[in-house]
């Protein structure tokens, strides 16, 4: 095409002029390139990460590391043990008395076997440790338990306002 009063027509592939000439670095690779369009050419390429906040430190202690958390786990701790050893220590003194003083177990108490009461007995002893799991629930579980859920709300308020 000769030249003429004209300009060529523009080309496709090429970015608009501004930016056609000057180079300029991707700063995914680091390595000058050509020229950059004003548009993203690599839709599938994740946006880059926005840049760190600054680091305010907390006002209060953070809730994973309060002592009443840790109160917490030794009621509950304290409070499975307790009702665990009574259902189960029971049960293996049951199974001890059967093992090794079998002359006890086969005696009578008003004409009933004395094995087949502890055996009956384990049913009263099952109520009476679930009964003793709750009452230490209410008295030392459940409060802990409310004052932690109640300073969560506050960390969560406290938080919701930063």
């Amino acid at each position: 095409m000769p030249a003429g009063p004209f300009p060529p027509p523009p080309d496709p592939h090429r970015p608009p002029p501004p930016y056609a000439d000057g180079p300029y670095t991707d700063p995914r690779a680091g390595v000058p390139r050509a020229a950059s369009p004003t548009h993203r050419t690599y839709p599938w390429l994740p946006p880059a990460p926005p840049p760190p906040r600054p680091h305010r430190a907390p006002r209060h202690a953070p809730l994973g590391h309060h002592s009443d958390l840790r109160r917490l786990r030794r009621a509950y701790r304290w409070q499975r043990r307790t009702a665990t050893l009574a259902a189960l220590g029971y049960f293996v003194l049951f199974l001890v008395l059967s093992a090794f003083a079998p002359s006890l177990m086969t005696g009578t108490t008003a004409g009933v076997p004395i094995g087949l009461l502890l055996a009956v007995g384990q049913v009263p002893v099952t109520w009476l440790a679930v009964a003793l799991y709750e009452a230490t629930a209410r008295r030392r579980v459940d409060p802990l338990a409310e004052l932690i859920r109640r300073q969560a709300v506050v960390d969560a308020r406290r938080e919701a306002t930063r």
